[in-house]
């Protein structure tokens, strides 16, 4: 038991919210399950606390306690008022959080009270809600359900999953790192974020190599394989989302005058980085492409409209739908493109599809032609001067 409790209890430092709350909570349920230990209800309302934190940040949390709860239940058994305390902080905390978010979410004059009796702000039950819906999912991806198994936990861990075969000790934290990925591969959207919390469970219970030659060996492919994920994921991996936004914010200088933008294939905007800017900013995700160009054409002006005359889509130079859709319109004379703003730095390794493309045709796509493109999109007029680029 004291060897659990010490593995539970080291998670990196430095690692995220998820991680951290995973280490701390596991380890507060074996202090909550020790008989000797006089602070039983104080570790069980930490506990309670924890896991409402956790399950408000992200609804998948309580996958990672599932068997380290089974593991208490005998324990509630024979102490209900553990239980009973639990279950009093988990709800003040949900209460607390329901508060927050209600009040941070709602512009509306109404007071707080009217508003948590009309339409409170219940982050896990929507987001509960939105993920139970097929058609949502499909806007960020479908994956099988060996996603997690043969991609998510390679880039997470990389060489440190020989060290499960070598360790071969089923721990609880390793028990709750497998059992969450199972669960979690349930869902037909699958990111390697979703088993961030696995990260620390795993590594606390592996063990080095004893040999001084296989312990330096690893090490050595560890060191590399965290410069090489850092460079690819921390860099290149949609990197070009945060310099678009910093330069749309700037379009005023650049007379560019589009009056909403359009964001394709990316990570969410983060909106704010336009400081205020009144520019209509249109997250359309992993949308079809045939329904992105309904949506786009729908907002370009007409020429005897007047006003605004263009609009802005960014979206990866790796999406080659686009060259069809330029071409067609050049050749039409429909619409004009303008390509105004471009970033090399920037791969779009959520449009990764081996199946259709191949390896070959899809590294070259999504590696050969990688950047993040704005394209400024307007009609083309009687009288329209102007030259493709």
């Amino acid at each position: 038991m004291a060897c659990l409790r010490t593995a539970l209890a080291r998670p990196a430092m430095g690692v995220d919210g998820d991680r951290q709350r995973s280490g701390r909570s596991a380890n507060n349920l074996l202090r909550a399950e020790d008989p000797d230990h006089r602070s039983s209800l104080l570790s069980s309302a930490v506990l309670g606390c924890l896991v409402a934190f956790g399950i408000f940040n992200r609804i998948t949390f309580p996958a990672f306690l599932l068997p380290a709860g089974i593991y208490l239940l005998p324990h509630f058994s024979r102490r209900p008022f553990s239980l009973l305390t639990l279950c009093a902080t988990f709800f003040l905390t949900s209460l607390l959080a329901i508060l927050t978010d209600t009040s941070f979410y709602n512009l509306s004059a109404d007071s707080l009270f009217h508003l948590l009796r009309t339409r409170p702000v219940i982050t896990p039950s929507n987001s509960l809600l939105y993920n139970a819906s097929a058609s949502n999912l499909s806007l960020h991806g479908i994956h099988p359900p060996y996603q997690h198994f043969i991609a998510s936990l390679p880039q997470l861990l990389g060489p440190a999953l020989l060290l499960l075969w070598y360790s071969r000790r089923l721990t609880l934290p390793i028990l709750s790192a497998l059992s969450a990925t199972v669960l979690l591969s349930l869902i037909p959207h699958q990111e390697p974020r979703f088993l961030l919390p696995a990260v620390p469970l795993i590594l606390s219970s592996v063990r080095l190599p004893t040999s001084k030659v296989l312990r330096g060996s690893w090490i050595a492919s560890w060191i590399i394989f965290n410069l090489v994920l850092g460079l690819l994921m921390g860099v290149y991996h949609q990197g070009g989302v945060i310099p678009a936004q910093l330069w749309l914010g700037q379009q005023e200088q650049h007379h560019l005058g589009m009056k909403e933008v359009f964001w394709w294939r990316t990570y969410s905007p983060p909106v704010w980085l336009l400081g205020g800017r009144e520019i209509v900013t249109t997250d359309l995700m992993g949308l079809k492409p045939e329904e992105m160009m309904e949506r786009v054409m729908g907002a370009i002006a007409e020429c005897e409209e007047g006003g605004p005359e263009s609009v802005g889509l960014l979206a990866p130079f790796s999406s080659v739908e686009l060259d069809d859709w330029i071409e067609d319109s050049r050749s039409r004379k429909q619409l004009f493109f303008e390509p105004v703003w471009m970033s090399k730095q920037h791969l779009n390794l959520d449009d990764i599809d081996f199946e259709s493309h191949g390896i070959r045709g899809t590294l070259g796509r999504v590696v050969g032609r990688r950047g993040l493109v704005l394209w400024r999109i307007s009609r083309r007029c009687e009288n329209d001067a102007r030259i493709d680029p």
